[in-house]
């Protein structure tokens, strides 16, 4: 197959890895994406190693988006090292699937085997409370874009399963890591749509049918590539603002959504520390 645009995605993500490199010599171990309002976090007894602004590793797109300030940050504890990405790139930011994912694929070539991967979600599901946080189970694509169209077989099989898109085995160490932190954490199905416009209340209604618990506008497609990759995968949601399209459906502000994302970031922050120890 033919990649169905310009953007070359084996070039970008060596010229990118071999820019990195020349920084920093070691390989990472884990990789983090750190979804809107959560671009901050840092993690007890791991110390900074050398950090990128995206805009300067030559082949890695810029993130626009409000609230990600577009860095990749290597940080270690002496034993294993971490890539912490704050910030991401989107669909409603004009890039193209490869694009999007050209992060991840880069993380993989930098040595990541692990991704976590996380973001700000709208509720579909009654029981979840804006500030709650979700453990993604499975996902649903609705963005209607796939990183694997188009490629040869450089990162991975033409083909690759999603059957099983997140790690079964981190999950169950998330789970256990938050019912000993005392941190209600729902289990659910996410759905990603394109953006940037937010969901109609008809639409929302509509996913909930679908069985999706939370929508957003990430992460499916960096899964698909992690999945493409060979990388386990855990995702969690930081639940930001009811989206249950229903009569009490109100307008929703980018201002909430933010206020809500650090809340729930300050439980999912307990949970990452806890994972990395």
């Amino acid at each position: 197959m033919q990649a169905t645009n310009s953007f070359d995605l084996a070039n970008s993500v060596t010229t990118a890895r071999d820019y990195i490199q020349s920084e920093f010599a070691g390989l990472i171990d884990q990789a983090v994406v750190l979804g809107s309002g959560l671009s901050d976090l840092a993690l007890k007894n791991y110390s900074s190693v050398i950090e990128f602004d995206y805009a300067d590793i030559p082949g890695l797109p810029e993130s626009t988006a409000p609230s990600h300030q577009g860095k990749l940050k290597i940080v270690s504890n002496g034993e294993q090292t971490l890539a912490l990405c704050a910030g991401r790139h989107h669909l409603y930011e004009g890039y193209s699937a490869q694009q999007v994912c050209a992060l991840t694929y880069l993380l993989n070539a930098l040595g990541a085997n692990t991704l976590i991967i996380t973001n700000a979600a709208g509720s579909l599901n009654p029981e979840y409370n804006p500030g709650d946080v979700m453990l993604i189970e499975d996902h649903i694509n609705f963005t209607g874009h796939n990183p694997v169209r188009g490629q040869d077989q450089t990162f991975g099989i033409e083909f690759p399963d999603m059957s099983q898109a997140y790690d079964n085995k981190l999950a169950e160490t998330m789970l256990s890591i938050a019912d000993s932190e005392s941190v209600s954490l729902h289990k659910g199905i996410y759905i990603g749509v394109m953006g940037p416009s937010l969901e109609t209340s008809a639409e929302r209604r509509m996913f909930r049918t679908f069985g999706a618990d939370a929508v957003g506008m990430s992460t499916v497609l960096e899964v698909i590539a992690a999945n493409h990759s060979d990388m386990r995968v855990l995702g969690l949601s930081a639940i930001t603002n009811s989206a249950l399209g229903d009569e009490n459906q109100q307008p929703d502000t980018i201002e909430e959504v933010l206020a809500h994302a650090s809340i729930a970031g300050e439980q999912i922050k307990r949970l990452l520390e806890n994972y990395f120890g």
